[in-house]
Parts: structure tokens; C-alpha cells; sequence
């Protein structure tokens, strides 16, 4: 098999296999799809055995989350408690993707890392151990499949965490204006989980069901910062439980920390426009300085070979 060939059939493996962890890691449904089953057999007026509305689950939450989960679950026996409190609030911070649990998400890294592996073991044959290339290329790969899963996860971290920043400075504008005109700051919480629907406004609704519930406002604003892991996030908060603790006034709190968002949301859009330049070095220097090169000396060379430099060395055309 030719380098070129087992070069495109790597990249076509690692593509594959992070379109599968990109679906492990999509959004959690709304509703539990074995509550919509039964709701649809209700409607239609049909008796169904729990064997039945088992079957009509999808395979992948019938037969390979169950497995996965049992994976995990072995793998978490030889985990140190750290690591498994690591992943859980990551997990969190990722808003808890498809109520994904820390066992499932060790057997991925688990399956990732065997599927890799075993492709490259297919790929490569008997040549993996007699040539010293194609066995460390076969390690590399297989450790690539361990740490996919921690890849997207804390890329999945980063967008959440740039939406919660984007819709911040909104939200406290929102937030100012209910409560300046007479709303409790729950209240005002209330007003803007109903009107948009992203991730803030998905934290503030988990945030008001836990204060329903009969936790502090300030432990369950606390627990909500660290969900979400942002320092802007953060700090709004710390600055709301300070105006609870010392009695200052929640609007003009409001008021200061929805300008201060806003200067921030400026410093970090700039922040990326004086990035730009940089980024486009790369498809300058390797692709558009390479055409414009070919463009410019390839008449000038055609000439140069059609003459007598071009008879010396015997390529004139």
C-alpha cells in the first residue's frame, strides 16, 4: 500500500471518528424520548408492552450507551477521585451535553482509542512492527483517539462560554431595566430566561429552579458561575452577592457591570482584529504569494528557456 494511499485512509479515519464524538457531544434533547413514545402511542390509542416501547428506541441509546456506560463505569474503579471530579465539571461546563455521565464519557476515550488503534493495526498489517515509521505513526494515531473526546469537550466549552459572553452584556441591559422599574432581581432573572433562548438564559432558568427549590440565591448564583466557568460570568456574580451582603443599591450595581461588559465585548472584538493579520499569513505565504509567483516569472522563464540558456542546458522548448 502506498504512503499516499494510508495517509488519505488516516485522515478519512480521524474525520469519521470525530463526526462520532461530535454527535455523542450534541445538544440534550428537551424531552426524554421514551416520554415521547409513550405520549405518541397514547394519541394513537394503542396498547403497548414495555417490550415494545423498548424496541422502538433508537440503537444507540438501546444497546451502546448502556455498553459505553458499563465501560465507564469499570474504568472509573482505576480513575483517581480528582480526575473524576475534573471531568464532572467539565461536563458541567459544557452544559451537560445529552445528560452525558462521567463513565460514558471514559469508555469514549476508551473506544475512540481501540478504534483508532485497531484501524492503523488494519492499515498497516504486518509492516507496523517491522518498520519503526509505520509503528510509532500506529502509537501516535491511537493516542490521538484517547484524547478526541477531551478535545471536543473543551471545545464545546469554549463556544458555550463565548455565547454566554455575547449575550451577557443584553442580559444585564434587561436586567437593569426590570429591576429599576421595580422588579425583584429574581424576577428580573424570570424576564430573561423567557425572552431569549441560549445558553445564559438557560443557566438563569437552572439558577431560579434551584432557588425554587430551597437553595440560597447566592449558593445557587455561585454554582451557576461555575458551571459556566467564565471570568466575566464570575464576576458579575461576585459583584450581585456583594450588593445582597452589604445593601447597596441592585440597579446601580446593574447599571456599572452591564458598562463594564460592554467595554470588555469591545477590548475582546479588537482583540481579534489585531489577530487577523497574523492568521492570514498562512494562506498568503502558502497559497496566494505561490499563484501570484507562477504568474509573474512563468512568462519570464518561458523566454529565458527559449533561448540560448535554454539550448546550454538542453530544455529549450
Amino acid at each position: 500500500m502506498s504512503p499516499a494511499i494510508i495517509i488519505i485512509l488516516v485522515i478519512v479515519v480521524i474525520v469519521i471518528a470525530g463526526v462520532l464524538v461530535a454527535l455523542g457531544l450534541r445538544e440534550n434533547q428537551s424531552r426524554d424520548p421514551l416520554e415521547e413514545r409513550l405520549a405518541a402511542f397514547a394519541e394513537r390509542g394503542e396498547l403497548a408492552s414495555l417490550h415494545e416501547i423498548e424496541m422502538s428506541q433508537p440503537f444507540v441509546d438501546r444497546i451502546l450507551l448502556p455498553i459505553a456506560n458499563r465501560l465507564g463505569e469499570m474504568a472509573l474503579r482505576i480513575t483517581p477521585q480528582k480526575a473524576l471530579d475534573t471531568i464532572h465539571r467539565k461536563l458541567e461546563m459544557a452544559g451537560n451535553p445529552r445528560g452525558l455521565q462521567p463513565t460514558v464519557f471514559f469508555a469514549s476515550r476508551f473506544v475512540t482509542m481501540f478504534l483508532f488503534g485497531g484501524l492503523m493495526v488494519l492499515l498497516f498489517g504486518p509492516n507496523m512492527f517491522s518498520d519503526l515509521l509505520f509503528f510509532v505513526l500506529t502509537i501516535a494515531v491511537t493516542a490521538f483517539g484517547f484524547v478526541i473526546p477531551n478535545l471536543m469537550l473543551d471545545s464545546r466549552i469554549n463556544r458555550r462560554q463565548d455565547s454566554v459572553r455575547k449575550a451577557l452584556p443584553d442580559a444585564l441591559d434587561l436586567l437593569t431595566i426590570c429591576v429599576e422599574a421595580g422588579l425583584g432581581f429574581d424576577a428580573a432573572m424570570r424576564k430573561v430566561a423567557d425572552k431569549w433562548d441560549n445558553e445564559l438564559s438557560i443557566a438563569f432558568g437552572r439558577a431560579l429552579q434551584e432557588i425554587q427549590l430551597g437553595k440560597l440565591r447566592r449558593e445557587a448564583l455561585r454554582d451557576m458561575a461555575d458551571r459556566i466557568g467564565a471570568s466575566e460570568f464570575e464576576s458579575f456574580v461576585a459583584a450581585v452577592i456583594q450588593s445582597e451582603q452589604l445593601g447597596v443599591s441592585m440597579a446601580k450595581i446593574l447599571r456599572i457591570q452591564s458598562d463594564d461588559m460592554r467595554v470588555r465585548r469591545r477590548q475582546r472584538a479588537e482583540q481579534k482584529a489585531q489577530r487577523a493579520p497574523v492568521l492570514m499569513l498562512l494562506p498568503m505565504a502558502f497559497l496566494i504569494f505561490p499563484t501570484i509567483l507562477i504568474i509573474m516569472m512563468g512568462p519570464a522563464v518561458l523566454i529565458v528557456l527559449n533561448g540560448p540558456i535554454g539550448e546550454m542546458i538542453g530544455v529549450g522548448l
